[in-house]
């Protein structure tokens, strides 16, 4: 996963100006674009889209403080259609237009070519197992959330707040299958796992493919495959968040699996009463590598 991702940074350097066959890229090392972009935002710490936006807007930079070029011709050497996509692009990074950084020579915000490399980690074994499961259904309420990855998400929180807790009950009565109770879900999330976009979070049960679903509730169909369960116990929701890092810090680059598309859950299986603390499993669905 080291060496594929700095392919990738090299891709991105090659072609900076044009759109970026990351599928071709993933194909060719062996993975998909899907984990490919997972394992960079991830451990780079921002969504691959971004780190493009910024490595062109630092290379710009140069060529609108040289002065040689006009304005327009440098927008279009760095894949802009138009004066004013640069424009936004540019101060969007450095804070300031093409123009004034021409006149002034700043300020500018570079943005240094990243390069992956092993560190010694991992101290602290992680509790996980591996489950084969056949194909089941997610059933319960959704909604559309924005994704937040540190603290509490308050859209969550109100969506579950919203449902009475006779709901609750009944949901967790219907749940005949692995992961148990109630479950924290998240599906449809974007592949880049950028701050603010929107996914689908639904608060349900895990039910067998032959269980008939009451109506009025929301259902996701989840094919057969591969799960990969991390135990994680702790102050709540900082543990859980942590576990999710560590997943692409060390245990994806440290084993023969890799993310597939579908959704992820959370089962809480102890809390505190003020949900302070809490023990929880994540499952994260996975393929061979």
């Amino acid at each position: 996963m080291i060496s594929a991702l700095n392919r990738l940074v090299d891709l991105v350097e090659q072609h900076l100006a044009e759109e970026l066959d990351v599928d071709g890229l993933a194909k060719g090392l062996g993975t998909t674009e899907y984990h490919l972009r997972r394992m960079f935002s991830s451990l780079a710490g921002m969504p691959l889209s971004e780190y493009v936006r910024r490595r062109r807007m630092t290379v710009a930079a140069a060529d609108v403080v040289r002065g040689e070029r006009d304005l327009l011709d440098i927008a279009v050497r760095h894949g802009y259609g138009s004066g004013e996509a640069f424009g936004r692009a540019f101060r969007a990074v450095h804070g300031s237009g093409p123009g004034d950084v021409r006149r002034d020579g700043g300020p500018l915000r570079t943005q240094p070519q990243l390069r992956f490399r092993l560190t010694v980690e991992g101290t602290l074994p992680m509790d996980t197992r591996l489950v084969d499961r056949p194909a089941f259904r997610l059933v319960g309420h959704a909604t559309r959330v924005p994704l937040i990855h540190e603290g509490v998400n308050p859209h969550i929180q109100q969506h579950i707040a919203a449902l009475p807790q006779d709901e609750h009950r009944r949901l967790k009565a219907l749940s005949d299958t692995e992961p148990k109770g109630l479950l924290q879900v998240s599906d449809d999330l974007d592949p880049d796992a950028t701050e603010g976009s929107e996914l689908t979070y639904l608060h349900g049960v895990a039910v067998s493919r032959e269980t008939p679903a009451p109506d009025g509730l929301d259902a996701i169909h989840v094919p057969a495959g591969m799960w990969a369960v991390f135990r994680t116990s702790g102050p709540h929701p900082q543990a859980l968040q942590a576990t999710w890092a560590a997943t692409a810090t060390e245990w994806f680059p440290s084993n023969p699996w890799r993310l597939r598309p579908g959704p992820s859950a959370v089962a809480v299986l102890e809390r505190a009463d003020d949900f302070s603390t809490a023990t929880c499993e994540l499952w994260l669905p996975v393929e061979p590598a």
